[in-house]
């Protein structure tokens, strides 16, 4: 497990942004979007337009693995 998060880049709208998540929670993110047959900035931006404003986008993708895995 490497514990600490990395900063990872994305494209939202077309500007580009960044997300600090643990190896563990992106490589399960990427299989989700592979699974879905989506690139991994529509599945982010699909997660950011659903997600609470309080809540980091990071965050919103954390949750979205774990709901993932548990459904």
């Amino acid at each position: 497990m490497s514990g600490r998060p990395v900063k990872r880049s994305l494209t939202l709208k077309g500007h580009r942004t960044s997300v600090s998540l643990e190896d563990e929670f992106w490589q399960a993110f990427r299989e989700i979007a592979d699974q879905k047959n989506m690139a991994i900035n529509a599945l982010a931006a699909e997660i950011d337009v659903k997600r609470d404003p309080n809540i980091g986008l990071a965050s919103a993708i954390r949750v979205f693995v774990l709901n993932w895995y548990r459904a």
